[in-house]
């Protein structure tokens, strides 16, 4: 993610785009390239798994995480207009994968993720709170880390950053299809493999983001990137899904995994609006909630 905002930088693509499309596509698209992998090849139950996981790992597991590490305060507008987008996004979602993945659910989110897609830029680019946004995110692709000594900012060559790019891609695609190889092999339910193994695996680019981001101080961006990857995983995701499993055979997502999906979405977007701050409490009561799904979606 951070090798596809420098090259973004670079090419001089605005700072709106950066915070807006690269950061929030570039952390989804793991889930993209694996799911959209898996139902070419009829993994159908694969690919919904790992959607939906991520989802609901993103504003659980990660969302947590980051609020473990410091009170995210949300001061701009995302939390009452891109993060209700996101969840009406994630609701859409659920309900076609239950119904099923096909060509035509497919095309509907196509359009359902283009519309969101401009929206969010129009937005982006007429809302001064969202400039903050915006600027958080160039000043992530361009200054100094500080976990624990300071880091200079990356000097490597701009052909590099492509590079970086798709072996970041690579590396999530190998590390989850190893993991899915090992589970299938002692002979686990596909869609589980999907919400546990395999979501895991491709939304480490979001948790690697979001604890930077949080080290900085950037709470809006670490909301702005967690409900956007939701948003593009649900749509965009959703999307490449659907086309490519086929109308023979759907994917689709068991009621109870659709239902967790929406839950959890409007659980993390409840606590955010209780004056614009998650705090440590909040954040072991979202930790507590993925913690609680797993034994209700495994035993489905």
């Amino acid at each position: 993610m951070l090798g596809s905002s420098r090259l973004a930088e670079r090419i001089r693509i605005s700072p709106v785009v950066v915070g807006v499309v690269v950061i929030g596509l570039g952390t989804s698209a793991p889930e993209f390239l694996v799911s959209g992998v898996a139902a070419a090849r009829g993994d159908t139950g694969l690919a919904v798994g790992n959607i939906a996981g991520s989802n609901i790992l993103n504003l659980t597991l990660v969302l947590g995480i980051a609020a473990l590490a410091g009170s995210v305060v949300v001061t701009s507008h995302v939390i009452r207009r891109e993060v209700p987008l996101t969840v009406g996004a994630v609701v859409l979602f659920s309900f076609l994968a239950w119904a099923g993945l096909s060509p035509i659910t497919g095309a509907l989110l196509a359009v359902a993720g283009v519309c969101a897609l401009f929206v969010l830029l129009r937005w982006a680019g007429q809302e001064r709170n969202n400039e903050e946004v915006a600027d958080e995110a160039a000043e992530f692709t361009q200054g100094r880390a500080t976990v624990d000594v300071p880091v200079a900012p990356s000097t490597l060559p701009a052909w590099f950053e492509p590079v970086r790019a798709v072996l970041g891609l690579a590396g999530a695609q190998l590390l989850v299809a190893n993991a899915s190889a090992i589970a299938a092999h002692l002979g686990e339910p596909q869609v589980i493999i999907g919400f546990t193994l395999v979501a895991l695996g491709t939304s480490l680019p979001e948790l690697v983001t979001t604890v930077q981001a949080q080290r900085r101080g950037e709470s809006d961006l670490v909301v702005g990137n967690l409900f956007g990857s939701n948003l593009f995983n649900s749509l965009i995701g959703g999307a490449v899904v659907g086309f490519a499993s086929g109308s023979a055979t759907p994917g689709k997502a068991a009621v109870a995994l659709s239902v967790t999906m929406i839950l959890t979405a409007g659980l993390a977007w409840v606590l955010l609006r209780r004056g614009l701050t998650l705090t440590r409490v909040e954040a072991l009561v979202l930790m507590a909630a993925y913690a609680l799904t797993m034994p209700l979606l495994l035993s489905t």
